[in-house]
């Protein structure tokens, strides 16, 4: 019997302890030191939230640049069923879609080189990526030029503004927030309707 007591009484405490006043603790530290991650990284734009630095959309527009291809469940980009498609290399059906996906892209970017940026052929591991490569980046700027009548130089120099770099070089290479580039685009838009 007083074992059966002492385990509820170190069931209880340790409740308390792990699953109640650690969580809390943490949370509330995160909270101080770091509260906008601590909010999930949320990006607004005139005080409405546009979307999380973390997390990346499903933009088709043709005058946005698109994030990576998201192979999550029901729908792209579905926060509720992160996950890959795990196909292996030798699955017929990803030589399938990394084909379709190839056709799409040049039939959207026709300005755009032969060579298409694997990242934009393939999905990330959560089908949630949010960054794609500076070379994705710069595939698709002939097509947002094009689409907002803006030179190309103008576009690849807000692609270089958003670019953010690893702290070391070894740690990753140099990637761009689709999100936060899209933002940045239209505001560089409303500036030069502004001067028109």
């Amino acid at each position: 019997m007083s074992m059966i007591r002492s385990s509820i009484i170190m069931l209880l405490v340790l409740t308390l302890l792990t699953g109640i006043a650690y969580p809390l603790l943490v949370t509330g530290l995160a909270n101080v030191f770091f509260p906008w991650q601590a909010k999930g990284s949320l990006i607004t734009q005139d005080e409405h939230v546009v979307g999380s630095k973390l997390i990346g959309q499903n933009i088709q527009s043709e005058g946005y640049f698109h994030g990576r291809p998201s192979a999550t469940a029901e729908s792209p980009y579905n926060t509720l069923a992160s996950g890959g498609s795990n196909f292996a290399v030798s699955n017929p059906l990803l030589q399938q879609t990394m084909a379709e996906r190839s056709k799409l892209l040049r039939a959207q970017n026709p300005e755009a080189g032969n060579a298409i940026p694997v990242d934009l052929l393939t999905a990330s591991a959560s089908g949630l990526d949010p960054n794609i490569s500076v070379d994705a980046a710069i595939y698709q700027a002939p097509r947002i030029a094009k689409s907002r009548q803006v030179s190309l130089e103008a576009v690849k120099s807000l692609i270089t503004a958003q670019t953010e770099t690893a702290l070391l070089p070894f740690l990753g290479e140099p990637v761009v927030n689709v999100l936060q580039l899209n933002l940045a685009l239209d505001e560089y838009m409303q500036q030069i309707n502004s001067q028109r």
